[in-house]
């Protein structure tokens, strides 16, 4: 049953009138989720071509951009099949074109194409911008519009980098860690939200706000995650104190206990969560948490690795293209430098390889050649540490590095 502290409600959003129709939103948010997912991710069948959008972005995002694209040619040259790289636009850059973070038509690419691989977006040159027309809101329409409801984030410390992290080696050695978060729902989303004069003073409010049936497909896709790797999951909340949290736990132990008994679930509240993952990495698995706790978390999770230039992720729904790109944001500091990293975005289009157009076989060749170009001692400026023997490269070097090492590989037996 829900409850809702129908004072407290009344007091924020400032008349009954207005309880009343926040009750009616939250009926009809609920009757608008769409049926629980089957824990299968979504792939197109293996073919010859593939339409990808690609969405450059702000910043850094068309250098790395570019650099990708020398790689997925090179990919494509030596395994005798096509991408059709068609761009488009999103966050600040569409905002300039078009006065929009995400234009219809970019929504219309995305949605027709059978993946989307993203760079990344903002900048401080939108910060002031009314919300609707900064750069993060074309993310979330993106997310929504899209149905992307589930974000993996892979947290693995290559052996090449132990030194780059911040935390001791004998702590961040051998960490491996997917971080699985929901990623329609909660707070970002939740209404009724806003700024208002209330007794004569401004107050802000967000919703934190699930239904069973999103907890139900982010669980069913966690669990799915956990039993491929090590049985592991830990689920994260702060039951302790509300009542959405509650729910949360509720939902995901009946799941992995009903449908995942191979699965060892545990659960962990957020602040305990945040602490551990600092302390001993290694404990954790698979983690599954909500919206606003995944954000804090996957960002905490990625710098064991000791950049977030290193870092992959995919975001996925129930059906058509997943949204593959790297956690790090625009890093408009030193945009237009050739300083960036490009090696997140590369690694993205290997979960995009995988997840997405089938070709795991592909995906694992762009994996391994970036590990290659690490072995061949090559940084970036993010991941060069001082007196380390390593050779200082740019974005476009490192690109075509990893391009030089794919043509070197032996060619996939059809």
């Amino acid at each position: 049953m829900v409850r809702y502290n129908t004072p407290a409600l009344a007091f924020l959003l400032g008349s009954a009138a207005r309880l009343e129709a926040f009750q009616s939103v939250v009926r009809s948010t609920f009757r608008q989720i769409s049926t629980v997912s089957s824990s299968s991710l979504p792939a197109v069948s293996k073919k010859d071509s593939y339409v990808v959008t690609l969405l450059p972005g702000d910043g850094i995002g068309p250098e790395i951009t570019a650099a990708t694209k020398v790689v997925l040619e090179a990919l494509c040259e030596k395994c005798g099949f096509t991408l059709e790289l068609r761009e488009a636009l999103i966050g600040g850059a569409a905002i300039d074109a078009a006065n929009d973070p995400f234009p219809q038509e970019s929504l219309d690419q995305c949605l027709n194409s059978d993946s989307v691989l993203l760079a990344c977006i903002g900048g401080y040159k939108w910060d002031n911008n009314p919300r609707e027309l900064r750069p993060e809101s074309g993310l979330l329409k993106m997310r929504k519009e899209m149905g992307l409801f589930a974000n993996l984030r892979p947290a693995k410390v290559l052996p090449q980098l132990l030194d780059a992290s911040t935390l001791k080696r004998e702590v961040v050695e051998g960490v491996d860690v997917m971080v699985v978060r929901e990623l329609t729902g909660d707070v970002y989303f939740g209404t009724p939200k806003g700024i208002d004069i209330i007794d004569g003073q401004r107050v802000g409010y967000n919703n934190m706000i699930y239904s069973e049936s999103e907890i139900d497909r982010i669980a069913r896709v966690a669990g799915d995650v956990a039993s491929k790797r090590g049985s592991k999951l830990c689920s994260v909340d702060k039951a302790n104190v509300l009542d959405v949290s509650q729910l949360w736990r509720d939902v995901v132990t009946d799941v992995i206990n009903k449908d995942f008994p191979s699965v060892e679930l545990s659960h962990m509240y957020v602040d305990n969560a945040a602490m551990q993952l600092i302390r001993w990495p290694k404990q954790f698995d698979t983690i599954v948490c909500g919206n606003i706790f995944g954000d804090i978390l996957s960002d905490e999770a990625s710098m064991l690795v000791g950049s977030l230039g290193m870092l992959p992720s995919a975001s996925i729904g129930e059906s058509g293209p997943g949204v593959f790109e790297p956690c790090h944001g625009s890093a408009p500091d030193i945009a237009g430098q050739d300083k960036a990293n490009p090696l997140a975005m590369i690694l993205s289009a290997a979960m995009m390889l995988q997840y997405d157009l089938d070709r795991a076989e592909e995906a694992k060749m762009l994996e391994d050649a970036v590990e290659a170009v690490l072995d061949q001692k090559l940084r970036t400026p993010d991941i060069k540490q001082d007196n380390d023997g390593c050779k200082l490269v740019g974005c476009r070097e490192m690109g075509e590095a990893v391009a030089s090492v794919i043509m070197a590989m032996e060619e996939i037996k059809v």
